[in-house]
This record gives C-alpha cells, structure tokens and sequence, in this order.
C-alpha cells in the first residue's frame, strides 16, 4: 500500500476511533444517570434496548447516544467510499482534504449535538460533509467508470 492510500485511510481510521470515543461518551454519562434514577442494568427485562430510555433519561444524556447512532448510519458510506477511491487510484490532494474535512465536520456535528444540539448549527454541519461524502462519492463512481 502506498503512501497515498494511506493518507487517504487515515480519516476513515481517524472517524472509526471517534465513534469509539462517542460509544465510551454514551456510556459514561448514560450509566451514571440510570443510577441516579434507579435504573439497575441487571433488572432490565429481556430485549431492554438503548431506545427505552428515551424520556426516562434526560435529553441531554440522550444526545450522545443518539449522536453514536448518527455514526453508525452515514459514516458507513464514507468508508466504502475511501477504501473504493484508495483502491482505485483516487487518492488526490482533494480527496484527501475532503476526508479530513467530512471527519473534521462529524467531529464538529458530534460535539454539537453531544453538547448543545441547536438544530440549525446541527444541520448545517451535516449537510457540510454531506456535500464533502458527495464529491467523494462522484470521485469515486467516476474513476470505477475509467473516467
């Protein structure tokens, strides 16, 4: 693997360690909170999921988790989409910056919605890598296609 595809798997490596972080994120506030409402893990019926908590919890506890969710979605297209782009010969000084900019941005998005969760900041930080995760994506049909 040259250095090239390297550079441009590194935000992809970058991305999954931040979702990691945000699970550890969810975790840390979300156990602490069930315990000060009474919630014990271990007397949670059969098939009790993160969901249940949702107005049980505060929202503010929720958001990290339903931010970790965000991660799961979205971002599983933008791996397939730089490994494609690696493996195919895309890995330009475009590419490359608009894969730290999509990390840099959901990064942004995480610690928005983790902590303040406006809806208009919110949005636009999605649709700003949103766009980023488009070119990457036309970057990437393109070269599959010898263009």
């Amino acid at each position: 693997m040259d250095k090239g595809q390297l550079a441009l798997l590194a935000p992809g490596a970058v991305l999954a360690l931040w979702t990691l972080i945000m699970l550890f994120w969810t975790a840390a506030t979300r156990f602490p909170a069930m315990a000060k409402i009474g919630v014990d893990i271990k007397s949670v019926p059969p098939g009790g999921r993160g969901q249940n908590l949702e107005g049980v919890l505060p929202d503010q506890i929720n958001w990290k988790s339903h931010n970790y969710a965000h991660l799961l979605e979205q971002p599983t297209l933008f791996y397939a989409v730089i490994v494609i782009l690696a493996l195919a010969g895309g890995t330009s000084q475009l590419t490359v910056g608009l894969a730290w900019a999509y990390v840099a941005l959901r990064v942004v998005h995480s610690l928005w919605q983790a902590l303040v969760n406006r809806l208009p900041v919110r949005f636009t930080l999605f649709l700003l890598s949103t766009l980023c995760l488009l070119i990457l994506t036309i970057k990437a049909v393109l070269l599959t296609f010898g263009h």
